[in-house]
């Protein structure tokens, strides 16, 4: 009766890392990522996405008859906040493993502990590719991934520019964190790899309130589209900045094009803007449409403010729950060791996963999995037609 009682107490809403413990002891979970501040939109849409699968386990019983207890951290993005949490998460706090964060930054400044301590870190939203490679060559390496890295993401930004659409003067802009300056490596390596140099690439901090003199250079430099490795705030920026000049070159860049902090900024100027995806908030099949609804219903929106993010967030939480019944264990080495060998058939909304990852490969995503959305009337849609009747792309194993 306990537990019923505790699991309606965080149905109804309050956060479940302050819901109070009831008969076994919980499972500890970290979760960390930006709550508050220009990434929040990552961040609040894949602790949404944690929060609800972590609920639908809880309501069946839990994990090895225990139920899951999520410690929540906001790191605000910031690499130092990140490290203090997960100092905290792989201390005192006694977690098994955690789900974060959202920022290539704040990832690259917490990976080590949570190598030293043996504690798995699942990584549903941030991208660089030194997030997992870091340790790749260890005998025992924890840290995993869930979403589309930026060796993935910036090859297909390329190949839409310059192959599908026929582009051959492109400029790229990018921030200066982590995330913008190794995206921006990757994306020219994508682009040599084509045959085309950039005729402009600009570089700008965050926070940066116009870019109309760097478009501009960019556009007397013959420009023909802007390749963008940024985020939210400053994507708004580049596209009303390129409204001011009353320039029509067209916008592709890495998945944060799908935020709402762009497409609330940029308006009208976001139009035709085309970015990577997961996940794409339409009912492609029964399992979508069931996520999409309980996801707007539970949270009383009208769209989401990170469909990739909650939908990644929400598999990770599945993909870990399904390694700490396997390992039938709490051990970080045992969860570790199941991650790279899980059984079965794992049916997240991205994909339903077999074997997602392996001793030798931490990352559950392959392009295959990635489609191209575009911004039409203020929302995220497919593209192409074609990646819409494909509807969930299954992440399985063939070696």
């Amino acid at each position: 009766m306990r537990l019923k009682l505790s699991l309606l107490a965080c149905l109804a809403g309050l956060p479940i890392s302050i819901c109070p413990a009831a008969g076994p002891e919980p499972i500890r979970i970290g979760v960390t990522c930006p709550f508050t501040g220009g990434s929040s939109p990552m961040g609040e849409s894949m602790r949404n996405g944690i929060r609800m699968a972590t609920e639908e386990i809880n309501w069946k019983g839990g994990i090895l008859g225990r139920p899951i207890e999520l410690i929540e951290r906001d790191d605000e993005a910031n690499p130092d906040k990140g490290r203090t949490f997960a100092e905290e998460l792989t201390g005192k706090a006694r977690v098994v493993a955690t789900i974060g964060s959202c920022n290539t930054g704040v990832v690259l400044k917490t990976i080590d502990l949570y190598q030293k301590a043996r504690i798995p870190l699942l990584v549903p939203v941030a991208t660089g590719v030194a997030i997992t490679t870091t340790f790749a060559k260890e005998a025992e390496h924890y840290i995993f991934r869930n979403s589309a890295n930026d060796d993935i993401q910036a090859q297909l930004v390329a190949r839409e520019a310059v192959e599908r659409r026929r582009f051959r003067k492109v400029a790229v802009f990018h921030d200066t964190t982590a995330y913008g300056a190794q995206g921006k490596d990757f994306l020219l390596a994508a682009l040599d790899k084509l045959g085309v140099k950039p005729v402009a690439v600009e570089a700008f901090p965050l926070g940066v309130a116009d870019l109309s003199g760097a478009l501009d250079r960019a556009r007397k430099a013959g420009a023909e589209v802007i390749l963008t490795y940024t985020v939210g705030p400053e994507l708004a920026v580049i596209a009303n900045s390129r409204a001011k000049l009353k320039w029509k070159a067209p916008i592709v860049g890495s998945w944060p094009l799908s935020w709402t902090n762009f497409l609330n900024a940029a308006k009208e100027n976001a139009e035709g803007a085309r970015m990577p995806q997961t996940f794409i908030e339409e009912p492609t099949s029964s399992r979508r449409t069931e996520f999409i609804l309980t996801y707007l219903g539970k949270y009383n929106l009208k769209r989401m403010s990170s469909a990739v993010s909650a939908a990644q967030g929400y598999d990770a939480m599945l993909i870990l729950a399904a390694a700490i019944r396997q390992a039938n264990s709490t051990d970080g080495t045992k969860i570790r060791a199941a991650l790279e060998d899980l059984k079965g058939r794992i049916p997240g909304v991205v994909s339903t996963y077999e074997q997602p990852f392996t001793k030798t490969d931490h990352e559950a995503v392959t392009a295959s999995m990635v489609t191209m959305g575009e911004v039409r009337q203020g929302i995220i849609t497919f593209a192409y037609k074609e990646d819409e009747k494909a509807a969930i792309v299954g992440r399985k194993r063939t070696n």
